[in-house]
């Protein structure tokens, strides 16, 4: 049995591979990580978050973490909403836009920006979300290096990281938040994000020295 594993959950449009230096990091940080993959277009948050929950307790671990990038982080949130009875752990979710997503709004407008969308945009990148459960600790991190398809759409605020807005990022009850000068996409490839990722499931903050 492990102790301690980590399920990662990717982003809108990708299947996990892009989450795989992360992976790696987290492994050689001591966690034990799997990747869920899942229809991020095709689905709604709410229908993935089912096929999350028999991954999650399909796991052989004491302690099981969840890391989300982007809509990934979403998706955890209906993970806890619907499925409260989860093993211990702690979650991290990187530049997932809790509050509303600008960018998906805008090209939600068009109908090529919808098909582009899909089922996420169903209580997901246009708000709505459930809830999320004080009693497990969430941390936040977001990104400001403005780079990604962000930066062709208008009106999302500023600072942001050419896709999601930092203040799209909090929560009232995540437990930290933090703020990285990468790129959206750099989350998953910053060698800086996966030791505060790491940080923070075992001690349920971030490290600010």
């Amino acid at each position: 049995m492990s102790e301690e594993a980590v399920v990662l959950v990717h982003g809108i449009w990708m299947n996990g591979l892009d989450m795989g230096i992360l992976r790696r990091r987290l492994a050689r940080a001591g966690f034990d990580p799997v990747q869920f993959r899942y229809p991020s277009v095709r689905n709604a948050p709410a229908i993935n978050a089912m096929d999350l929950n028999g991954l999650a307790h399909g796991l052989d671990a004491q302690t099981v973490h969840i890391v989300g990038h982007s809509l990934g982080g979403i998706v955890i949130r209906h993970l806890f909403s619907e499925y409260p009875d989860q093993r211990p752990g702690r979650v991290v979710t990187m530049g997932t836009p809790h509050r509303f997503s600008a960018a998906a709004e805008r090209l939600s407008r068009s109908l090529p920006g919808r098909l582009l969308l899909g089922e996420s945009i169903k209580r997901g990148l246009l708000g709505n979300a459930p809830p999320w459960p004080r009693a497990r600790e969430l941390g936040s991190i977001a990104s400001t290096l403005r780079l990604g398809f962000g930066m062709v759409v208008p009106g999302v605020p500023s600072p942001n990281d050419g896709t999601v807005a930092v203040e799209e990022t909090r929560l009232p009850e995540m437990r930290d938040h933090l703020t990285l000068p990468v790129s959206h996409f750099g989350l998953l490839l910053s060698a800086r994000a996966a030791n505060q990722t790491a940080y923070f499931l075992r001690h349920g903050c971030f490290q600010t020295a």
